[in-house]
């Protein structure tokens, strides 16, 4: 396990940095619903839509990502005069920090992206495009509007989705401009002609795309390392190369360094990249050294895969990250409670049924596990509200708990019936309850029904009480009293 501590201290001068990003925009759709039967039109499933969601994506991603690490952004980009370009505009102007300059085209399509899912699996997903380049007219615009921002910015992100936005005039001018105002330049790029974004200070290619542009193969380390060194003489100082379930390899200054991935459970990779060059900008903006800001963009990336949809990362996802990490090492499953309704909300667009239990768990024995295992057979995920030390000492008196919470936390995530941890300082788990709304409510089957908190809330919208069955002569109070 590598160590993370060091990289805890640069979260907070993440806010308030300030990036121009310029690139292409566009709006990600999401259609959920349910399929129950085929059509009888085509040997096709009908989606029964439930609901609908969209938000910013392409480069407009990255100044919600930066938004979302508290720094703040100028967005640059060109949209069609149509109804998807002022929607765009529209929800750029929700996110805090965020200024635009979105240039209209006439006779240009907004870029809409529309995904439609069913059980957590997308069916399909529809492009309404256009991918033309720009005109020298609005290209000079982009220009002018972006370079004015850049004396005043910490770093420039050009995040190309070959969607015409990015030509080569506009790359090379913005290049040139941040050079000369001594600001770095960070490049997610596209296509196969990488020396149009040469000067670039950080090029954030994939393994595919890196294999493409080079003609070199990148299925070993070494090989990655190899087609890396060729590619940054002809377009930037350092490449960070992202490899999905491999991690991340920096190379730079003539070193390489691997990032292990992040071991999450993944939902989603839309936008993960709009992560990694958000993270980086507002980092090495913020004057973190380029190494841990990749493995800030490592981590960041590997949370991000867990949400649904295209999303952004959190400044306070990332502090809970490194800290359960020192807690429960690589496989940690202590998450704030904010965090833990995201992953119910995964669970059930996938249609997992979500169980709840809760208590002190101060010396775990042999009834513990025989009814933390009950619950997880009741359900497919399992999430344990843990008393923190101070209402365990309010509940069972000042002597206890025996072992602190994060000792206590590390023990419940150790066993492979637990899926999540969630802490709470009350006496009693009624509002985890009223947040998670669980299927299937846990108990021991000591408790009378009527004294079970939460009881009438689940079995009102539908779901059900589980009293598991005890093992007899097993108790932490009884354990503690036997030992003194």
């Amino acid at each position: 396990m590598t160590d993370r501590a060091h990289l805890e201290p640069h979260l907070d001068a993440l806010a308030g940095v300030s990036v121009v990003c310029v690139g292409d925009a566009m709006i990600d759709r999401f259609v959920y619903g349910e399929v129950e039967r085929v059509s009888p039109e085509a040997p096709i499933p009908v989606l029964r839509i439930e609901r609908e969601a969209a938000m910013p994506g392409g480069a407009a991603n990255v100044v919600r990502n930066l938004a979302g690490l508290g720094a703040h952004s100028h967005f640059v980009s060109v949209v069609g005069d149509d109804g998807a370009g002022r929607e765009l505009q529209g929800l750029l102007e929700d996110i805090p920090g965020v200024s635009s300059h979105l240039e209209r085209a006439p006779g240009r399509r907004t870029t809409i992206k529309t995904r439609y899912i069913a059980g957590g699996q997308q069916l399909i997903r529809a492009d309404y495009e256009n991918d033309q380049a720009i005109s020298d007219a609005i290209a000079e615009a982009l220009i002018k509007a972006a370079s004015a921002q850049i004396p005043e910015a910490a770093a420039i992100v050009l995040s190309d989705y070959a969607k015409g936005t990015l030509s080569p005039i506009v790359i090379q001018r913005l290049i040139s401009s941040a050079r000369e105002n001594g600001k770095p330049v960070l490049v997610d790029p596209k296509g196969g002609d990488y020396e149009r974004y040469r000067g670039a200070t950080l090029i954030t290619p994939n393994q595919r795309e890196l294999a493409a542009v080079t003609g070199l193969p990148t299925t070993t380390d070494d090989e990655v390392i190899e087609a890396a060194n060729w590619l940054i003489p002809r377009c930037a100082d350092a490449v960070l190369v992202t490899r999905g379930g491999g991690g991340m390899l920096l190379v730079a200054d003539g070193e390489a360094r691997v990032l292990s991935a992040e071991r999450r459970e993944v939902f989603d990779v839309s936008g993960a990249g709009d992560t990694v060059i958000a993270l980086l900008a507002a980092a090495l903006g913020a004057g973190v050294p380029l190494l841990e800001a990749a493995e800030l963009a490592n981590l960041g990336a590997g949370i991000v895969v867990g949400k649904v949809g295209t999303a952004e990362v959190r400044v306070e996802e990332l502090r809970s990250a490194l800290r359960q990490r020192e807690i429960l090492g690589e496989n940690a499953k202590l998450l704030s409670l904010r965090r833990c309704l995201e992953f119910v909300e995964q669970w059930r667009s996938s249609s997992l049924a979500v169980g709840f239990a809760n208590g002190c768990f101060d010396l775990l024995h042999p009834g513990h596990v025989s009814l933390l295992t009950q619950a997880r057979a009741a359900c497919d995920r399992l999430i344990v509200g843990l008393n923190d030390d101070s209402s365990v000492r309010r509940l069972k008196g000042p002597e206890r708990p025996v072992q602190p919470e994060a000792s206590r936390a590390t023990v419940l995530a150790s066993m492979s019936s637990v899926d999540l941890v969630v802490l709470f300082g009350e006496d009693t788990p009624l509002e985890l309850i009223e947040a998670i709304r669980p299927d299937v409510l846990v108990k021991g089957a000591d408790w009378e029904p009527d004294r079970i908190v939460g009881a009438d809330l689940v079995k009102s919208y539908g779901g059900r009480v589980l009293l598991a069955e005890l093992l007899p002569g097993h108790s932490t109070t009884s354990t503690i009293t036997r030992r003194s």
